[in-house]
């Protein structure tokens, strides 16, 4: 049963807003840009990213509402200025003193932190019952002839993104990035409207912990909302809500959750993530008699790929391309042209030692899940400057646009990249275009 106590707090726009500082992570950023934003020019500071590298140079300019900051550091005799998300750094030492933004397990990085259940759930519960710290500075913005009843099944037919709820999360917030906190800002508005309708209050919890999943990578908040829509009872978001256990650090809590009686599709990723290739396997094997047999395969290549075992993960990549098993040609062209690019990405690995790139801009493409994805990549140094998307038809993109380019370079490399959760098929496009573009600088 929902406590209704909670939900006033989070929804009450004139309830006191709750301290929080000892429990989440927004906190450290706060306080980051409290003591440290007017730092002069001349520190050295170093910034520790969740890859595990690290970077010295200067922060420039901080800019808090878009969680991000300038960096300048010098290779040689040349200075770049980048930009960094927080979401990709672990910490950052200014004039000696060091500030974690963003702690490594709970975005999932490879530097896995092991936590017990009531760790987890204290965790889940400190972060649903806190506001973030964007959430009191943003507008509940949307429009006037947006009907806020959102009834389970709308009333009229056809496409009316103004006014269905489910129509304008689609295509209005979820593929625009300025858009996606006012969103989720706007859920949790409908959450307080829909108190006494159990139906459509579940359903309403159900899409904020998507939304906090794939739209802000924001575990512990997905979590506590897919829990409170009982999500396992529902059989929606199950793989979901077991990637957010893992991801805060408790893979017992993720297995037990993947263990029903239904076998999930997306499971594959999930437990070839968590270097689990024996159990991706066993659900590879569960749909081999299913119209979704093309779709394990690509998903387990993928699996494999990560893991590292690359000449495996082309044998399933071309059972792909040799199927003859498809629901109609469009998806048959898409499903074979991502299994292609993934292959021309995987025989170029061996010529992508970034020290015998020359220095220019190179452009590729891969199939994405719409269709073509364009990427410009630009090298100086013996390094990857920027990874841009120039051209694509993605339509539930989520944060893979930013994410996927940011992780590319911050690794300096292709090879081991999160795909990002909830737009796995953009980031393996972005990862294979990035490779084939790549390549064509080789020495």
């Amino acid at each position: 049963m929902l406590h209704a106590k909670i939900i006033r707090i989070m929804t009450d726009k004139t309830s006191v807003r709750m301290n929080f500082h000892a429990t989440f992570r927004f906190v450290a950023i706060a306080t980051l840009f409290i003591l440290l934003a007017p730092i002069a020019s001349f520190a050295i500071d170093t910034v520790e990213f969740l890859n595990g590298s690290k970077a010295t140079g200067t922060v420039k300019l901080i800019r808090k509402a878009d969680k991000e900051f300038d960096f300048e550091t010098k290779i040689g005799t040349r200075t770049f200025t980048r930009t960094y998300p927080f979401s990709d750094v672990h910490a950052v030492t200014m004039k000696g003193k060091r500030y974690e933004l963003t702690p490594k397990s709970v975005t999932g990085s490879s530097e896995e932190t092991t936590r017990t259940k009531a760790e987890v759930q204290a965790i889940i519960k400190a972060a649903g019952t806190s506001e973030p710290d964007w959430y009191a500075s943003t507008s509940l913005d949307y429009p006037k002839t947006l009907d806020l009843a959102w009834p389970l099944k709308p009333p009229t037919k056809g496409w009316h993104s103004q006014k269905n709820m489910g129509q304008y999360i689609w295509s209005v917030v979820n593929e625009n990035p300025s858009r996606w906190h006012s969103g989720i800002k706007l859920v949790h508005h409908c959450i307080s409207l829909h108190i006494n309708d159990k139906k459509l209050l579940q359903r309403d919890m159900q899409k904020l912990g998507t939304m906090y999943f794939e739209l802000l990578q924001d575990y512990p908040r997905a979590a506590f909302w897919f829990e409170k829509a009982n999500v396992p009872a529902t059989k929606a978001g199950i793989v979901k809500l077991a990637e957010c256990y893992w991801r805060l650090g408790n893979r017992d809590m993720a297995f037990e959750l993947l263990q029903g009686k239904t076998v999930w599709l997306g499971s594959i990723k999930l437990y070839g993530d968590m270097g689990e290739i024996d159990k991706a396997l066993r659900v590879v094997k569960a749909y081999r008699k299913s119209n979704a047999v093309n779709d394990a395969h690509l998903h387990y290549g993928d699996a494999l790929r990560r893991a590292g075992r690359t000449d495996e993960a082309v044998k399933y990549y071309q059972r792909v391309i040799d199927s003859d098993k498809y629901r109609n040609e469009d998806y048959e062209k898409r499903l074979k042209g991502r299994a292609r690019d993934s292959i021309a990405a995987i025989q170029v690995y061996g010529q992508l030692d970034i020290s015998k790139i020359a220095d220019g801009t190179y452009q590729a493409n891969a199939i994405g899940y719409q269709g073509r994805l364009d990427v410009e990549v630009r090298v100086a140094s013996n390094r990857i400057e920027s990874v841009k998307i120039t051209q694509h038809k993605e339509k539930q993109y989520y944060a893979a646009m930013t994410d996927t380019p940011n992780q590319i370079i911050n690794k300096q490399s292709v090879k081991d990249i999160d795909a990002t959760s909830g737009a796995t098929i953009t980031s393996q496009a972005i990862v294979n275009a990035t490779a084939k573009a790549l390549a064509k600088g080789a020495k």
